[in-house]
C-alpha cells in the first residue's frame, strides 16, 4: 500500500498493492493492521455502496458532530470525479475542493477525514461506488452543499446541464449557506 498526501492536510489517496498475472489480479483493499502502521488508525463501522448511469451528480454531503464520518472511498466498477471540499473552519484551505478520478481500473481509494463534503459523478456508463464509515449514519445530522455553487467553481467533469441531480441535492445551500459543526 502506498499512501500519497494531497494539497489538502489530512486527505489522502490510498493506493493498494496490486499483484497482477496471467488469471488476472489480487489486492488488499483493505487492511487495518497497514492502516494503522501509516499513521492512519480509523475504525470502520459500516459500509455503503451505491450504483449510478453515467451523468449522476450525488452531493455534496456531509454529517455534522457528534457523528462526522471519515470515509475511504472506492470504486468497484466504472469510473467517478470524486469531490471533496473542507469544511473545517480553522483549517487553512477551508473551502477548497479536491478532486479525483477513482475507478475500478486505477484501484485508487479517498479517504476523506471528518469535516469534508463529499459527492462524485459518474463518468463511465455505471459505477457501483463502495465506502467504509467510522461513525452511523444519523438522519438528523445530515447536511450538505450545492455541487454548482459557483464560489466552489468545481469541475465535475460531466455536463451538469443534464446531470442527474436528487431534488434532495437541487436544494442545498453554497458554501457561504453552509452550517456545519467544523
Amino acid at each position: 500500500m502506498k499512501i500519497e498526501t494531497t494539497p489538502i492536510q489530512d486527505l489522502v489517496i490510498i493506493n493498494p498493492t496490486v499483484f497482477e498475472d496471467e488469471r488476472g489480479y489480487f489486492m488488499e483493499s483493505f487492511n487495518q493492521q497497514s492502516l494503522q502502521e501509516a499513521g492512519i488508525n480509523i475504525h470502520f463501522v459500516q459500509d455503503n455502496q451505491s450504483l449510478s448511469k453515467r451523468g449522476t451528480l450525488r452531493g455534496l454531503h456531509y454529517q455534522n458532530p457528534p457523528f462526522a464520518q471519515t470515509k475511504l472511498v472506492r470504486v468497484l466498477k466504472g469510473e467517478i470525479m470524486d469531490v471533496v471540499v473542507d469544511l473545517r473552519k480553522a483549517s487553512p484551505t477551508f473551502g477548497q475542493h479536491h478532486t479525483l478520478v477513482l475507478s475500478a481500473e486505477n484501484n485508487k481509494q479517498l479517504l476523506i477525514p471528518q469535516g469534508f463534503a463529499h459527492g462524485f459523478s459518474v463518468l463511465s456508463e455505471t459505477a457501483v461506488v463502495l465506502y467504509k464509515c467510522d461513525q452511523f449514519y444519523n438522519k438528523a445530522s445530515e447536511g450538505g452543499i450545492r455541487f454548482d455553487d459557483p464560489a466552489l467553481n468545481i469541475d465535475w467533469g460531466i455536463d451538469l446541464k443534464t446531470a442527474i441531480v436528487s431534488e434532495k441535492d437541487l436544494e442545498l445551500p453554497g458554501i457561504a449557506e453552509c452550517n456545519s459543526g467544523f
